[in-house]
């Protein structure tokens, strides 16, 4: 059945048309959307804009080194039930009490749609996209402790995030909708600076961009400031009231654009 509900992004999150219609397709699908990018590109807040746009509850499930697919279905506290066996609580022998359900088995669970985010899969080792494929396809697993099987009840709106760390899957890449969320275009990163802001001054924000795209095109740059820095360099800005025409000759507050050693270095003398 086709979906009522239209994500246009939210009045924080400007999505460029691209993006908007990666989401629309997956929902439509019912296929996993998976989101590249460069750090700072927004694919973490893609999932917090997609529900808060769409009314709908996020789950997010945090993916870690240690990380397995286990971990996101179910997890057996058999240290748990050692425990409480060892003092006489009641409920023991009731296996089912045992069982803590994942993010994964929470979104399944849900009585409404969920919008689930798996975010930074690659950080997991290279087997985890795999163990995640019956899951993913049949919304469905098997507990082995209590001879239940869990079926979603509503397909949830799946999001997975990457970093490309690693490469993923051909069987994994086969099931998802993929979009790369290209860094944003000056006029596209105006819309989004304005949207957290409210009467920021053109002037300022016309030299803060300029200036902030030419700290991102110096080639030697080991790692570009992130939209997220932008924003948070602006603040800085506004705050220490400096004036806009000083910033490109000054470079005012430049360690909450740049965090590397390396490259404040080659900032300034590219500055000189």
């Amino acid at each position: 059945m086709p979906i009522e509900t239209k994500f246009t992004g939210t009045d924080t999150y400007v999505a460029s048309d691209d993006l908007m219609a990666a989401v629309e397709v997956a929902m439509e699908l019912q296929k996993p959307l998976l989101i590249k990018g460069e750090p700072g590109t927004g694919k973490t807040m893609l999932a917090e804009a997609v529900a808060k746009s769409l009314n709908k509850e996020l789950l997010i499930w945090n993916i870690k080194s240690t990380t397995k697919a286990q971990d996101g279905l179910y997890i057996y506290d058999t240290i748990q039930r050692l425990y409480d066996s060892q003092f006489g609580e009641k409920g023991v022998d009731d296996i089912a009490h045992y069982i803590k359900l994942g993010k994964l088995g929470e979104a399944f669970k849900k009585e409404e749609q969920v919008i689930l985010l798996i975010d930074e899969i690659d950080k997991a080792d290279l087997e985890f996209p795999n163990d995640l494929l019956w899951e993913l396809d049949k919304m469905e697993f098997y507990i082995n402790e209590t001879k239940e099987t869990v079926k979603a009840k509503i397909r949830p709106i799946v999001i997975i995030t990457s970093n490309a760390e690693k490469e993923l899957p051909d069987a994994f890449l086969r099931r998802c909708i993929f979009h790369y969320i290209t860094f944003p275009g000056k006029d596209l990163m105006r819309q989004i600076v304005n949207a957290h802001f409210e009467n920021l001054q053109e002037h300022l924000l016309e030299q803060a961009i300029k200036t902030f795209y030419w700290i991102r095109d110096i080639r030697d740059i080991r790692k570009k400031p992130s939209t997220s820095e932008l924003i948070d360099w602006l603040r800085a800005l506004m705050i220490g009231g400096i004036e806009p025409d000083t910033i490109q000759k000054k470079l005012p507050y430049l360690g909450v654009l740049v965090k590397k050693d390396e490259d404040l270095e080659i900032v300034k003398q590219m500055n000189v």
